[in-house]
């Protein structure tokens, strides 16, 4: 039989995605989305059927946007969102 993504034309995206395409889709290792999942940080997968594990996408886009941004809570520009002491922002000296 053949598989879904071989089934559904490219403009029809899936609705379910596995483990590892869920984790490659937020930008994480497996390893890392297994631990976000069992902290609640991302949503506990869908069984279809006996011994398949699928997440809704829709479910981690919105779970992936719940996520704190960096130093969101401080920053109000792009510049104080930065380390305070990044090498590469140094100018050489004249």
């Amino acid at each position: 039989m053949p598989r879904a993504q071989s089934v559904l034309p490219p403009s029809l995206p899936p609705v379910g995605i596995n483990r590892e395409q869920a984790a490659a889709f937020i930008g994480v290792s497996p390893t890392t989305f297994d631990e976000m999942v069992r902290d609640g940080r991302m949503p506990q997968p869908r069984i279809p059927s006996k011994g398949r594990i699928i997440w809704d996408v829709e479910e981690v886009v919105l779970a992936f946007r719940e996520l704190p941004h960096r130093q969101a809570e401080k920053a109000s520009t792009l510049d104080e969102a930065l380390p305070p002491d990044n090498p590469w922002d140094r100018r050489p000296q004249k």
